[in-house]
């Protein structure tokens, strides 16, 4: 092999490295970046009531921001939550029981007296949390946690694995994890387990 044909062999081997490094910089200048899904239909679909707002505070989820479901609006949980009994429900849409309860706690927040209560979604895309609430006829206020394994929410309330899982605010800030029962059944079981807990 001569020394011309060393050279262009190693000219030629330089060009494809250079090629082979831009190339990717090039195509992904030009690709379509990936975006979230529209939820405008399916959050004028689903019609969720509008999540709380508030001034006050509760310490536990002090700082703590999340999407409102129905709107896209950020929600400050902490002030949102204050002054005012509030049943916080965390649910996903692959999770069976939640799919149960969530029609119960419904007919419970329909009835006078009721205190208010606020879903929260989680591990699971927004659009099919959406999807799921329009499917059981639940209205609920609503706001997402992520659909990844952990979130501002479940990290405050410290949210077991098995869901779903129910906590009351009272209306003095504090924070109690419903254990009994796990799962309403009965809209009976929610008025019981609020009463005793605020």
């Amino acid at each position: 092999m001569t020394t011309a044909t060393r050279w262009a062999l190693v000219v030629g081997v330089l060009v494809l490295a250079a090629i082979v490094a831009v190339l990717p910089r090039v195509r992904s200048a030009n690709e379509t970046p990936v975006t979230s899904p529209d939820l405008g239909a399916a959050r004028a679909t689903a019609a969720l009531a509008p999540c709380p707002a508030g001034t006050g505070r509760v310490a536990q989820l002090a700082d703590v921001t999340v999407q409102c479901l129905g709107d896209g609006s950020t929600v400050d949980l902490g002030s949102a939550l204050a002054g005012r009994a509030t049943l916080v429900n965390v649910w996903a849409t692959w999770c069976e029981p939640c799919r149960t309860e969530l029609p119960v706690l419904q007919r419970y927040a329909s009835e006078p007296g009721a205190a208010r209560v606020l879903t929260v979604q989680v591990q699971s895309k927004p659009d099919d949390g959406l999807r799921l609430l329009t499917d059981l006829g639940v209205r609920l206020p609503t706001v997402f946690d992520g659909d990844g394994t952990t979130g501002p929410v479940r990290a405050a309330l410290r949210v077991p694995p098995a869901l779903p899982a129910s906590y009351l605010v009272t209306a003095d800030g504090q924070v109690r994890f419903i254990d009994s029962p796990r799962t309403f059944t009965d809209p009976a079981q929610v008025r019981d387990v609020v009463a005793r807990l605020s």
